[in-house]
């Protein structure tokens, strides 16, 4: 048996990827709620706390740490300083702390970590095809509870974007918080903009090049990044005011 007891953050494609894949070994203790994007390790405070009372050593999987845990746990993440394309993904992360034999990495891995790491065009990098692509995109959007109202509204949103910077950048105003129903159709269409910034109720979120990504988080701190840095990446804040962030980004670009 392991001595780990993994605790899994946020749900998306690589996060069940990674509960079904320390399922399947059976070899360690998995903890998970099913929670969203940004989930704290409060989230598990008295199951953390039973873990390392039967010895087990904690496993955070992109979680934040609010509980002070700091050295008695294992922190497994590639997002904010660990975010890059030199940086292995969260599943390559807990592939290796699960000790597993290197036949037992599949395609779909492959897919799947190219996918969390830099979206559509870190897929392209890899060869996938345009029907992998299709297939791992839908799956993340469903792993992430995005609804067909949401992709709805996604597609109205985009039909009433604007455009700054000489068409550089396009603003979506965007009516609910799955950013992807967008990102995804501004991607895959042809020509895609240099940067995407989507303007959520609760947040703002930029796609772009890293060194824009690099001036948001100085410009703007206190918010989140990641993705194929440095070359490509994403940012995104809870800031109260958003067009502050697309007036400096048409400056930017």
């Amino acid at each position: 048996m392991s001595r780990f007891a993994f605790f899994l953050g946020g749900h998306d494609l690589e996060m069940e990827t990674i509960r079904d894949l320390i399922r399947a070994t059976g070899s360690a203790a998995l903890f998970d709620k099913n929670l969203k994007w940004g989930a704290k390790a409060s989230a598990y405070r008295d199951e953390i706390a039973e873990a390392v009372a039967r010895g087990l050593e904690p496993v955070l999987v992109e979680l934040d740490d609010d509980l002070g845990l700091n050295s008695a746990t294992i922190v497994v993440d590639h997002h904010g300083d660990r975010a890059g394309v030199s940086s292995p993904t969260s599943l390559h992360q807990v592939f290796d702390l699960l000790g597993l034999p290197h036949s037992n990495w599949t395609r779909w891995h492959d897919l799947v970590a190219a996918n969390d790491r830099g979206h559509i065009r870190e897929l392209r990098k890899i060869g996938a095809t345009e029907e992998e692509i299709l297939r791992v995109r839908t799956a993340d959007r469903a792993a992430q509870g995005v609804t067909n109202e949401d992709e709805i509204a996604g597609e109205r949103a985009l039909l009433e974007a604007t455009r700054l910077a000489d068409g550089r950048l396009l603003v979506v105003t965007l009516p609910h918080g799955h950013t992807f129903v967008v990102a995804d159709r501004v991607e895959l269409a042809p020509n895609p903009p240099d940067g995407l910034l989507i303007i959520s109720p609760d947040e703002v979120n930029f796609y772009g090049t890293g060194e824009v990504v690099r001036l948001l988080d100085s410009q703007f701190p206190g918010g989140w990044s990641g993705g194929a840095l440095p070359e490509r990446g994403f940012w995104g804040s809870k800031i109260r005011d958003p067009h502050a962030v697309a007036r400096f980004l048409a400056d930017q670009l």
